[in-house]
């Protein structure tokens, strides 16, 4: 398996145009095609997650004929299943069906009440835990797998479920050899030993991401954000506010379930002060690790409630299994989809399974997770950007580099909201938020900053939300915005920063995709971002893209051209480093060694065949402990080491090197 290309369907990119990619995501050097959702979903929808019939392909994705004739085009397929949850209407036949609602979804036939994905009404989840409900989930994508058509699956939201690992075992015992689960780890939380390849990949995005975060600009951040809008506490009380809202407002249906199976006070306030999504406590089978007991102490659980959540109190399953079902919810929306809205110190770090409080990782840091990736999951996903990612890498990594010029940021910020005192400016929230939107996504059209920043402040719950909102507010913002990205005398101020933040933003991003393209795990790309992608939150990131632009691009570089501008050195360092990776597997199967290169330079044997090196900061000294005979895999230099390499030499032009041994 050499590297996956995650695409989203829709009516107008089906797999009937999927399968025209092939050969151009073939010369790329892909190997397996992921799919988004493909099963029968409700009519209209936009993504496929709210599945209404799982036993069929998509009709209006080209149905199950147009399924096997992509698995034919020539990349094998890799799904992403929903096991967790159906959309709820007229459609799904189960959900009409009174006695077929009770045995297949999670409710209760005698007050209505169900089990919901989230906070979303018309998402209801299902018993996948019951053989036959199961059964009736995964008939047809295992007679998929069976029939060669799909080689693996995607999980979605397995923390949704009754019982995670069973689940997943009984998918390795169907003959799932491949499966990858979204599953969001808070640091420095690990995968539990489920029979899977991995996760997703948001701990190596976070990872990578904070690697070229400058720990310097943390404290100046920190007062710029506290000068501007009063919010001066640490990330987590923040992120508690927002769960514990959260768990009191949205899941108060939810806790109040929970409080008819146990009595108790202080429910909600456990929900939400769980420092991971959930535990994973068996009371069927009285299993319990000491993971799942760290994280009740450090949520501050103590009491009756503790002793049932631990099992020294017996008789209460169910309550175990619905409190562990609902903390995930609790926690994503509290933390992913409001505190990480409400906190600005720098909003690269605000990302899915990341912790804003972890201000920047050192070297030392990244080659021990890499190191754990290699010897507990080699072959997880490793991602930057997805379709749930609050932004694309190119704009994360823009973000990023503001840490390392805090000082000027600051002088900056402040001079734009002098400049733009006249444009009827909002609350410094919303103003900063644009400012630092504005540097991750310029150029950018009105209507897309409209569209993003009305999501973002209706996320945030502050002064507008989607239960509650103030138009009037969000107009003045949105009018706001509109008016600061024609106004020349900010953007004569703007323009020339942005330049220097562009200009080292880049180079991060290609360090973090060197990173993403050699490190321990199977390389992920998003769709379009091949090419430069100054991707928002989604609907922003399911843009339809160029694909004319792309193939033009490789078979330019293909053809003997020099990379001509940074997205055609992505799409160089993709092509190069997948072609590599295509030619000496057993490189990419070996060992992961460290290459000591000093504290501002990531450098890495695999296999003992292959070295990657990434300048991060302050490179111009830095000598890399390697030797031999190598050649470089980017341009076709060759370079005789000697233990002491010098490391701006070896990366030459780019801030990357990735070389193989000759």
């Amino acid at each position: 398996m050499i590297a996956t290309y995650r695409l989203q369907l829709t009516p107008e990119q089906d797999f009937a145009a999927v399968a025209e990619l092939v050969p151009y995501l073939r010369d790329l050097g892909i190997s397996h095609l992921y799919l988004s959702p493909s099963l029968q979903a409700r009519a209209g929808s936009t993504h496929g997650y709210d599945v209404v019939d799982p036993t069929r392909v998509s009709d209006v994705l080209g149905g199950e004929a147009g399924l096997r004739a992509l698995r034919d085009a020539g990349l094998e397929i890799v799904l992403d299943i929903v096991p967790n949850h159906m959309g709820v209407s007229d459609e799904n036949r189960w959900w009409t069906d009174e006695r077929e609602r009770a045995r297949v979804f999670d409710y209760d036939p005698a007050d209505g009440w169900y089990r919901r994905f989230f906070d979303i009404d018309d998402l209801a989840a299902i018993r996948v835990e019951d053989p036959e409900v199961f059964e009736l989930v995964h008939a047809k994508v295992l007679e998929l797998v069976r029939d060669g058509v799909v080689a693996g699956l995607r999980v979605d939201h397995p923390d949704g479920l009754a019982d995670p690992a069973g689940y997943l075992r009984r998918l390795r015992d169907a003959g799932v050899e491949r499966v990858w689960v979204e599953k969001i780890l808070h640091p420095p939380e690990s995968l539990r030993d489920w029979p899977v390849e991995g996760t997703v990949g948001y701990e190596f995005l976070n990872d990578a991401a904070a690697l070229f975060v400058d720990p310097a600009g943390a404290a100046a951040l920190g007062e710029l954000q506290g000068e501007l809008t009063g919010e001066t506490r640490p990330f987590e009380e923040i992120a508690l506010e927002a769960q514990v809202q959260q768990a009191t407002t949205t899941f108060a249906r939810e806790v109040a379930r929970l409080r008819t199976l146990l009595d108790e006070p202080g429910i909600a306030d456990a929900l939400a002060a769980l420092p991971i999504y959930r535990t994973y406590v068996e009371p069927w089978s009285g299993r319990i690790e000491d993971a799942d007991r760290e994280a009740v102490a450090a949520a501050g659980i103590d009491g009756r409630l503790a002793d049932v959540l631990l099992l020294h109190e017996r008789g209460h399953e169910e309550l175990v299994t619905r409190f562990q079902q609902t903390s995930p919810p609790v926690t994503a929306k509290g933390v992913e989809d409001t505190a990480f809205y409400r906190d600005l110190r720098l909003l690269a770090l605000n990302e899915v399974g990341g912790d804003p409080a972890r201000f920047g990782i050192s070297v030392d840091d990244f080659h021990a997770a890499n190191a754990q990736r290699a010897e507990r999951f080699p072959r997880g996903l490793l991602v930057t950007q997805t379709h749930d990612t609050k932004r694309s890498g190119d704009a994360r990594a823009r973000i990023g580099a503001l840490a390392g010029m805090a000082g000027a940021w600051r002088e900056r910020v402040l001079r734009w909201r002098e400049i733009a005192a006249e444009l009827d400016p909002p609350d410094a929230h919303a103003q900063y938020l644009l400012f630092q939107t504005l540097i991750a996504a310029w150029p950018i059209s009105a209507d897309r900053l409209e569209a993003y920043l009305e999501k973002a402040l209706r996320e945030a719950k502050l002064r507008t939300s989607w239960v509650d909102r103030d138009e009037a507010y969000e107009e003045q913002v949105k009018r706001h915005a509109r008016a600061l990205i024609e106004h020349r005398p900010f953007l004569d101020d703007f323009e020339p920063f942005l330049d220097a933040v562009v200009g080292e933003g880049r180079r991060s991003a290609l360090g973090q995709l060197l990173l993403k393209l050699t490190s321990p795990g199977v390389p992920d790309v998003y769709q379009g971002d091949e090419l430069e992608a100054l991707s928002l939150v989604d609907p922003d990131n399911r843009r339809p893209v160029d694909w004319a632009a792309r193939r033009d691009a490789l078979a330019r570089l293909r053809g003997g051209e020099r990379p001509w501008d940074f997205g055609s050195t992505k799409l160089l360092l993709i092509e190069r480093a997948l072609e590599l990776r295509a030619r000496r597997p057993a490189a990419f199967a070996g060992g992961y060694e460290p290459v000591d290169a000093g504290p501002g330079v990531v450098a890495f044997l695999r296999g003992g065949e292959v070295l990657a090196v990434v300048g991060v900061r302050d490179v111009e000294d830095a000598e890399a402990a390697v030797s031999g005979r190598w050649r470089s895999a980017l341009d076709g230099r060759e370079l005789d080491l000697t233990a002491g390499a010098s490391v701006p030499a070896l990366l030459g032009e780019l801030p990357v090197a990735l070389l193989e041994r000759v």
